[in-house]
Order: structure tokens, then C-alpha cells, then sequence
């Protein structure tokens, strides 16, 4: 077998095991999407269908890291194709915390219907970081199919955004809570679910990272924005 059929062999074998992961992200998002529809509605039944995704999210993970070893082992990968692999693995680990938070975000939301305070508390405020949380993490994931750094970096940048949301919302919270403090219970879920949202943004902050990984055989986890954006250059 020539080393052109061996080339042709493993690409194909990288492109079956990306479209996995793009395929695990986008049950991520039907996770948060459920999640936050959970949280603006207060809807027990929306809760209820992010736990079922959760099942399918955890398997999927399980598959992929089998994939991911059995190719390491049978092609020995060098350089930028190693370091693909692992960034694929620890992506689809980031996927699966993040479905963990949209679950969490769930759970939380359970518990303050069940509180009967869920129309009284200022969940609405959380929208914004929400969204952005959740734009994040498709923006990630398609720089991720693309491998594109400079996105990357915008990604790095925009989760700034989230914890600035993130820092105002505990503060309103608090206010809140001295105001009425029958309501610290049920509050106490919702700074839950905050910091469940935030932790979505640093998933996919992490993601972008990997991406800078593969492309640039740099590890920026730990790196100023301005020795990031001098590696990318």
C-alpha cells in the first residue's frame, strides 16, 4: 500500500471524526437553546428534553475518544496531525461540560418553579449574556470546521463580554435579594444559572484556543491577548 493511499486513508478518516464533532456540537446548542427557552418561559417540559439530549452528548463523547485512539495508534500521527487529534479530544470534552452547564441551567430551573417565586425574579436580565454565550460557542465551532485562528482570537475577545454580564448581573442579584429576602432561595438558582451561561463563554473561549493550537503549534491558554494576537500574526 503506497503512502498515497495511506495519505488519502487517514484524511478521510480525520474528516469522519470532525463531522462527529460538529455533529456533537450541534447538540450542545439544541442543549443551550433548550435551556435558555427553559429559563424565558420557565418551562418544566424544556428542562425536562435538555436532560434527555444529555444521554446522546456523553455517548457521543465516549465514540469520538474511541475513534481518536484507535487512529493514533493505527496511523501514528506526527506535527499538525497530532495536534489536530488533540485538539478534537479536548473540544469534545469542552462540548460536554457545556452540556453539563445547559443541563445545570435546567436543573436550576426546576427548582425555582418549584420554588413558585419563577415570575418574580429578574430572569430576563440574563438574555443578553445567554445569547452571547450561546453565539460563542456556534462561532467556535465553525471556526473549529474552518480551523481559522484570526476568529479565534475575536472569540477570545468576546468572552470578555460575557463576564462583563455576567459581573452586572451579580450585582443587580444582590440588590434584589436585600430588597426582598424571601426571594434569596429562588436567587441563589439564578446566580446558578448564571454562572452556568459564563461557563458556557469560557468553553468556548477554550475551543478558540485549540484552534490557535492546531494552526500555529502554539499553546496560548495561559497567554496575554497580546502575545496571542503576535503568535497569530
Amino acid at each position: 500500500m503506497n503512502d498515497k493511499h495511506l495519505s488519502t486513508q487517514f484524511d478521510t478518516e480525520l474528516s469522519a471524526v470532525s463531522t462527529r464533532v460538529m455533529e456533537m456540537g450541534g447538540m450542545v446548542e439544541s442543549q443551550i437553546r433548550m435551556a435558555v427557552h427553559a429559563l424565558s418561559e420557565f418551562s418544566e417540559e424544556a428542562a425536562a428534553q435538555v436532560k434527555e439530549i444529555e444521554t446522546r452528548v456523553n455517548l457521543m463523547e465516549v465514540e469520538i475518544d474511541r475513534e481518536l485512539s484507535s487512529i493514533i495508534a493505527r496511523r501514528q500521527p506526527t506535527a499538525r496531525d497530532l495536534r489536530l487529534l488533540v485538539a478534537i479530544s479536548k473540544t469534545t470534552a469542552n462540548l460536554e461540560r457545556t452540556g453539563d452547564e445547559a443541563v445545570k441551567i435546567a436543573r436550576m430551573v426546576k427548582s425555582i418553579i418549584g420554588s413558585g417565586a419563577a415570575r418574580t425574579l429578574p430572569a430576563s436580565e440574563l438574555h443578553v449574556a445567554a445569547d452571547l454565550a450561546s453565539g460563542l460557542l456556534r462561532k467556535a465551532l465553525d471556526a473549529f470546521a474552518r480551523l481559522d485562528a484570526n476568529v479565534a482570537v475575536s472569540i477570545l475577545k468576546e468572552d470578555d463580554l460575557i463576564d462583563r454580564e455576567f459581573d452586572g448581573f451579580v450585582r443587580k442579584l444582590i440588590t434584589y435579594m436585600m430588597e426582598d429576602p424571601r426571594t434569596i432561595s429562588a436567587s441563589l438558582d439564578l446566580l446558578f444559572v448564571a454562572k452556568a451561561i459564563e461557563r458556557i463563554g469560557d468553553h468556548a473561549k477554550n475551543i478558540a484556543e485549540f484552534i490557535i493550537y492546531v494552526v500555529k503549534g502554539a499553546d496560548v491558554r495561559h497567554a496575554s491577548m497580546e502575545q496571542i494576537e503576535s503568535v497569530v500574526r
